[in-house]
């Protein structure tokens, strides 16, 4: 299924530059950090930064079903994924070069922003249908940790020195160009990260994906929940965790309107998130080699509800930092065991129908709740977003104990 020795060796090393090429761009075009202060500098309400966010998570919803039944066709889903990344990309790079046109008005680059940040994310879409199958059919269950999680965490740590230039070139070059030079970095690196895909190998033998139109594929959407009992509970347990890490980025708004946070203090926030990731992609790694997806996803719901806890009694930026970091080892965690669990709980020809599913519930979810939520800090502060999150973990931690664990016993 996974090739020969040599197939597999090529596609870890193919991983690993992949962590190391996609988690920079995480500090750089980033919708927790550079992007939330870029839209207050502009004067951007808390709905339209709310919207930016949201975006992330519609337009994968919409367009999920039609990559999915992208992915369903596709002969070689390494190639097919590699050009719909370089068309994404290309596109944003024209919004980069385009920045100074609109620099007449705030309204009018908040508007274009959130435009190209939509078309942007379209494409984000396909990533939820062709990522995980591709990591689950090219690797074996004990090898999909480790590798990716080193790739991931150097790429982080890359990350982290670029986040320390962000005060640099936002105090020493004019804007815009302060911000079109952070996002084109970013791009640099996201070009790079379109082309690891295309050099992975895929076997002839492997036995390939249930094709179907794209009718079909949503009409068997709603079949695939009743299909199996350990999808719903895998369902459940991620759902929380999903919406609670889809309201990351108001943490970013928090610190900038209760603590004033500055541009060295968001470029604090973004090393930081690279740091806890980096940290958790090689811990968390090695424990879903040897323990599997459930148990790292259960720790990220428990970091998850410290964070909570801590957000909702810290009174000073310093501590802050601590729920930062929190935060965003949960997320790490989350993200990068979410697509492993589906693989545990899907059939092999079914995958991208299973994980299609899953994406599609989770982030029609989290954007109805991001921007339900989004007036709250204005009218009564940020402790009912706090409040919603702490509620978001204890719940994924329940399901996954009592529910989850014992519906993957009966499945092995």
């Amino acid at each position: 299924m996974y090739g020969s020795q040599k197939d597999i060796q090529h596609n870890l090393k193919c991983f690993f530059v992949d962590g190391i090429t996609f988690a920079p761009t995480m500090s750089l075009i980033s919708i927790t950090t550079v992007i939330p202060y870029f839209l207050s500098e502009l004067g951007a309400s808390t709905f339209q930064v709310a919207l930016a966010t949201s975006m992330t998570l519609i337009c994968v919803f919409l367009t999920q079903p039609f990559f999915g039944y992208i992915a369903s066709k596709a002969a070689k889903m390494n190639k097919t994924f590699s050009r719909i990344l370089f068309i994404q990309r290309t596109l944003f790079l024209l919004y980069i070069l385009l920045i100074p046109v609109f620099t007449y008005s705030d309204t009018a680059l908040i508007a274009v922003f959130l435009v190209s940040w939509c078309i942007y994310n379209l494409f984000v879409g396909s990533y939820v249908v062709f990522y995980a199958p591709l990591v689950i059919r090219l690797l074996p269950p004990n090898r999909r940790g480790a590798v990716r999680g080193i790739g991931a965490a150097i790429g982080a740590l890359i990350g982290a020195g670029l986040s320390a230039l962000i005060p640099i070139i936002l105090g020493r070059i004019a804007f815009p160009y302060n911000y079109m030079t952070i996002f084109a970095i970013g791009l640099f690196f996201l070009l790079a990260n379109a082309t690891v895909f295309f050099l992975m190998r895929q076997s002839e033998d492997m036995e390939p994906n249930e094709p179907m139109g794209m009718t079909q594929y949503i009409k068997k959407m709603p079949e695939t929940i009743g299909e199996s009992p350990s999808f719903r509970a895998m369902i459940l347990t991620c759902l929380f965790l999903a919406v609670a890490n889809a309201l990351l980025p108001y943490y970013t708004l928090y610190a900038i309107r209760e603590f004033s946070a500055t541009e060295t203090d968001i470029a604090i926030l973004a090393i930081l998130a690279t740091f806890a990731g980096a940290i958790t992609q090689v811990v968390l790694g090695h424990v879903i080699d040897k323990r599997g997806p459930r148990i790292t996803t259960a720790i990220s719901a428990f970091l998850l509800v410290a964070a909570g806890v801590l957000a909702l009694t810290t009174s000073s930026l310093i501590l802050f930092f601590v729920v930062w970091i929190l935060a965003n080892l949960s997320n790490s965690g989350f993200q990068m065991s979410a697509s492993l669990l589906l693989g545990e709980v899907s059939p092999p020809t079914k995958l991208p129908l299973y994980v299609g599913v899953y994406f599609t519930i989770s982030t029609a979810l989290s954007a109805i709740i991001v921007l339900g939520l989004s007036s709250t800090p204005e009218n009564v502060g940020f402790v009912p977003l706090f409040i919603t999150i702490l509620t978001c973990g204890l719940l994924s931690l329940t399901v996954n104990q009592f529910i989850l664990r014992k519906r993957l016993m009966k499945k092995a």
